[in-house]
Parts: C-alpha cells; sequence; structure tokens
C-alpha cells in the first residue's frame, strides 16, 4: 500500500513505546512506557484511569496520536495496577506516583510539560498540583475529568480544582455520565481564564460515539489529541524544543 506523505509522515513520528521503572520511594517502584516524538515540542505526562492501566488501547492511541502532533508521552501505572489489585491506592500514594512520573519526564527531555491523564488519574494528578506545584508542569489536561460518581451529581470534587493556579484543559463527552454538564460548563466559567473546556459531541466517558452520529471512535481519539496539541500551542510559557531531538534532551 502506498501511503500519502502526511500519512508517512505521522507514522514516522510516532516512535515505539520504550519500557520505564519509576522509583516512587526507597521500597517502592512502577512500570511506565515512555513514547518519544520527533521534534518534541511538549510532554505529557499521562497517567491511567481507575479501572484500566497504561497499557490501555485507548491511552496507546492517544500517545501514538500526540507523537504525531510533536508531544511526547510518558504512560505510567499506579502501584495498586501494577500489583493487579482493583481497589485504587490511597490518595497520598497516587500523588507520590505522579511526582515521580513528573520528576522523571524531567530527567527525559528538555521540552515543557503537561501532566494529567485519564478520568481517575487526571483527578490525582490535579490533586497532587492543588497541594504542591509538581515542579516544572506548565499545564494541566484532563481526558474526561470525573466529577462525580454516576447517576450523583455533584461538584464536590472539584473543589480542589480552585488551587490549581496554572492553564487546565478539560477534554469532555458531552454525554459523559460522571460529568454533567450542567455542572461541569458553570465550573469552567467560574474556575476563570485558565480552564479551558473542549467538548467532544456524542462522546461517554469513555469518549464511545453512537453509530448514529455517523462518526467512529477512532475520528473522536484523532479529535481528542489533536485538540490537547492546540491547547499546548496556545500556553503562553510553551517554547519550542531547543532541537529536533526525538522528544529528548538537545
Amino acid at each position: 500500500m502506498i501511503r500519502s506523505g502526511r500519512e508517512h509522515n505521522r507514522t514516522m513520528k510516532a516512535k515505539a513505546a520504550e519500557p520505564v521503572t519509576l522509583t516512587v520511594d526507597s521500597t517502592l517502584r512502577v512500570s511506565a512506557l515512555w513514547q518519544a516524538a520527533t521534534g518534541a515540542k511538549a510532554c505529557y505526562v499521562m497517567a491511567h484511569g481507575a479501572g484500566a492501566g497504561m497499557s490501555h488501547p485507548f491511552l496507546a492511541s492517544i500517545a501514538s496520536e500526540l507523537a504525531a502532533h510533536r508531544v511526547a508521552t510518558l504512560r505510567y501505572q499506579f502501584p495498586y495496577m501494577d500489583r493487579g489489585s482493583k481497589r485504587p491506592d490511597p490518595p497520598k500514594l497516587c500523588h507520590a506516583t505522579v511526582r515521580a512520573a513528573v520528576a522523571e519526564a524531567s530527567r527525559r527531555c528538555s521540552v515543557p510539560l503537561i501532566a494529567g491523564g485519564r478520568s481517575f488519574g487526571g483527578r490525582m494528578t490535579s490533586q497532587a498540583q492543588a497541594e504542591n506545584p509538581l515542579p516544572g508542569v506548565r499545564g494541566l489536561a484532563f481526558l474526561a475529568f470525573p466529577l462525580h460518581p454516576a447517576k450523583r451529581p455533584s461538584a464536590d470534587r472539584a473543589q480542589h480544582l480552585f488551587d490549581v493556579h496554572i492553564p487546565m484543559l478539560f477534554l469532555q463527552g458531552t454525554r459523559d455520565e460522571l460529568a454533567e454538564l450542567s455542572l461541569l460548563e458553570p465550573l469552567a466559567l467560574t474556575i476563570g481564564t485558565g480552564a479551558c473546556l473542549k467538548l467532544i459531541d456524542g462522546a461517554n466517558h469513555s469518549f464511545h460515539v453512537p453509530a448514529r452520529s455517523g462518526r467512529n471512535d477512532a475520528s473522536v481519539l484523532s479529535e481528542l489529541a489533536a485538540s490537547l496539541a492546540d491547547w499546548v500551542d496556545t500556553l503562553q510559557r510553551i517554547s519550542k524544543p531547543a532541537s529536533d531531538s526525538p522528544g529528548g534532551r538537545p
């Protein structure tokens, strides 16, 4: 099959993910995946959701799409996921893991850092940032922020976001059962100019869209990656990398 020039370029920019080990503390290490991007302009430190780890097809696909947009990624496991447990770790341990991942990303690249992730992972990242700013992180990007449990609408989980003083991007489906739009939209306005809400029409919390929408999940995934990469470009203090190194230091 002959690829178009654009498809060829996207393929060339999507590097294979490299296994990495993160040191959380003197007794705890967790798994991670580093995915470089040719001429990287930023790195996204991406945590997984509560029920599926860093190797879930959704996160793997997002990482590849972002690489094509010149955004490197570091995906990582929370300790409970590495253990094969279904019960998430206490928030304090999750926050320590987020910090370990950010530190590792900082060691691996010299481009600006964005942190966040999928659902639960995004919330743990924002909590960590609210408690004590993550070194070198310029903004937070959430892939379906879990504002409340399903069928129990509330904005209580969002209170810590007012203590986050860097830009935030909320990528949310309009049918997200864990983020009622009647709560999420005014919340984004109340947080202020540092919060950007990008709605994905027809998508649920998993970013699935119904067949009748005329779209498929692949097109939604592409929209998510493009939106995140475009948002990176709008951050005032995001600078270009010093060289065309593959997501690493010059």
